[in-house]
C-alpha cells in the first residue's frame, strides 16, 4: 500500500510540474510543504521538540524562497535548476541510511557493530556519522559511501540554493513573479 501511495505522489508531482496553468510558486509550495509539515509534526508531537520543529519552520521559509529564486533564473538551464528537485530527497535518504546505520534500537547483540564489529554503534546527526566504537577507542566507519552522497547531494543542494537566494535579494520583485499568472490580453 506505501508503494501505491508513493507512485501516486510521483504521478501529482509530474502533473502538477507539467501543468501549465499553476503558477510556478504555487507548484513549489504545494510540492515541498507536505514533506517538511510532516517532519514538524514529528518533531513537534512525536519526539517533543516545538522548537526544533519551529527551527525547521523557518528553514523551509528561507529555501521555499531561495527555490523560487532558482526557478526564476533567467541565466540557468532547466536541467539545472530541477537539479534540486533531485538532491534535495537523495541527500535526506542519505542522511537517514547514515543515522540508522548503528541501528541500536534492535535487541541488544543483533546490531552490527555486536555482530559484525564487536563494538558499540554511535550515530550523530549533524555531521551524520555512524560508527562502531570499540573498547580499546577504535572505530569502523559504518556507511561511508551513504555519508559521501549525502555530502555530494547537500553540497549541490546549498550551492543552488545560494544561486536562488542571490537572485531574489538581487530582484525582490522575482519573488512576487513566481506567484502571479501571466494572463493572455
Amino acid at each position: 500500500m506505501t508503494g501505491f501511495v508513493v507512485v501516486l505522489g510521483w504521478a501529482v508531482a509530474l502533473y502538477l510540474l507539467a501543468f501549465s496553468r499553476i503558477v510556478a510558486g504555487i507548484k513549489v509550495l504545494v510540492l515541498t510543504a507536505p514533506p517538511v509539515g510532516g517532519v514538524m509534526w514529528l518533531l513537534g508531537t512525536v519526539f517533543g521538540e516545538p522548537f526544533a520543529a519551529v527551527a525547521v519552520g523557518a528553514v523551509f521559509v528561507v529555501v521555499l524562497i531561495a527555490l523560487n529564486g532558482l526557478l526564476a533564473h533567467p541565466r540557468l538551464p532547466t536541467w539545472t535548476k530541477m537539479t534540486v528537485f533531485g538532491t534535495v530527497p537523495v541527500a535526506a535518504l542519505a542522511w537517514l541510511l547514515v543515522v540508522t546505520a548503528d541501528d541500536t534500537l534492535k535487541d541488544p547483540g543483533e546490531d552490527p557493530c555486536s555482530l559484525r564489529y564487536g563494538g558499540v554503534g554511535v550515530s550523530k546527526a549533524f555531521p551524520p556519522q555512524a560508527y562502531c566504537l570499540h573498547e580499546g577507542g577504535g572505530t569502523d566507519n559504518l556507511a561511508s559511501g551513504a555519508q559521501f552522497v549525502f555530502w555530494v547531494c547537500f553540497v549541490s543542494s546549498v550551492v543552488l540554493l545560494a544561486v536562488g537566494l542571490w537572485e531574489v535579494a538581487r530582484d525582490p520583485k522575482v519573488l512576487v513573479r513566481q506567484f502571479r499568472t501571466t494572463s493572455a490580453r
